[in-house]
């Protein structure tokens, strides 16, 4: 099978190179991001040939059907979530972005495309029964990413609609978590005034929103979902999580050698408003919102149609990820390089 990856620089990008590095039913890998490496990169990357596109610019579909000739699948992981106050980039880069992916394909006569949702699509759900993929895309109105992600299901129904003949599959993970993630998760979400070094253990104290729970899955088990989705040519949604709900505790135990302090959700909710208008913390407070009223994922369609099973528990992955950000840790990729870049990493 020939694949593209769009986004293969990136977090869930670099996992599935991972992945597909020796699987012999995938013959060839095109890399698509928007800044590539100059000269042949290491491993994961060298997997795949690059080819440099922003999905978001005009001339984006010309470039993308090129890369997509003769491919079997695409899988389409580009996402931006910086700079988060230019809303109009977002849009462009997450929704315009993925209509011009699925545009291209249909143009390069691609028969599958797998396209990476997210639990932040789903509505707000009033208790913690797990919810399957029929739960509805409403999202969240005041998270721009949630926004956006309803944005894309509803291109992707549009477009299926459309044209019944291209197979679209979409992925809806909770958080995605990898110790290689670790800087750029903590760049994106953290900013610089978080003392990284310090979260391993080390925090007088956690604050956390009260009734605040979190699902979670690792990176590479999110990774091998995708590479199912491509080699058996699924339909549809499919939700992905490791089976254990993560609460403050949970968390307080990896941070804060189990020291943890409730915190009301108007309090939390205010700081982070504060802040973030501050440009100081690098989100808004709608991706509390989002946090705060996301449904438990049921993952058994995943579990049942692509023999999905997470290898990585929940609390694994989160200190896997900790483990990361305290260690400023990140690949050879522009997104996902480290708080102290290697000699040997090449630029984009």
């Amino acid at each position: 099978m020939r694949v593209v990856v769009v986004g293969a620089s990136g977090n869930v990008g670099t996992a599935l190179l991972r992945r597909l590095v020796d699987d012999g039913s995938i013959t060839s890998v095109v890399g698509v991001a928007r800044r590539v490496p100059r000269s042949t990169p290491p491993a994961p990357y060298d997997v795949a040939t690059w080819v440099a596109c922003d999905v978001a610019a005009p001339s984006a579909v010309d470039t993308l059907t090129t890369a997509f000739a003769g491919a079997d699948a695409v899988v389409h992981l580009a996402w931006a979530i910086q700079p988060s106050h230019d809303r109009r980039r977002l849009h462009d880069v997450n929704v315009a972005g993925t209509r011009w992916v699925l545009d291209a394909a249909r143009r390069a006569g691609v028969p599958h495309v797998v396209v990476a949702s997210s639990i932040g699509a789903y509505a707000p759900a009033p208790d913690d029964v797990p919810r399957g993929e029929g739960w509805a895309t409403a999202g969240v109105r005041s998270s721009s990413y949630s926004v956006d992600k309803v944005a894309v299901e509803r291109v992707l129904d549009e477009i299926e609609e459309a044209h019944p003949e291209l197979t679209i599959a979409r992925i809806r993970p909770a958080l995605v978590f990898q110790r290689a993630a670790g800087h750029e998760i903590s760049r994106y979400f953290l900013g610089p005034w978080v003392p990284k070094r310090a979260l391993a253990g080390h925090l007088p104290v956690l604050p956390w929103p009260e009734g605040l729970r979190l699902q979670v899955v690792h990176a590479q088990d999110v990774a091998e979902a995708f590479r199912e989705a491509v080699v058996r040519r699924v339909r549809g949604p499919f939700n992905l999580a490791a089976h254990e709900v993560l609460r403050g505790q949970d968390f307080a135990d990896i941070l804060a050698n189990g020291r943890m302090r409730t915190v009301p959700v108007a309090q939390a909710r205010a700081a982070v408003a504060v802040g973030w208008h501050a440009r100081v913390v690098p989100v808004g407070p709608g991706w509390l919102d989002m946090a705060l009223s996301a449904p438990l994922l049921d993952t058994s369609r995943a579990e049942r149609e692509l023999g999905w099973r997470p290898a990585w528990s929940g609390i694994e992955a989160a200190r896997d990820l900790i483990a990361g950000i305290a260690a400023g840790a990140g690949t050879a990729s522009p997104p996902m390089r480290p708080r102290h870049r290697d000699p040997g990493i090449l630029d984009a």
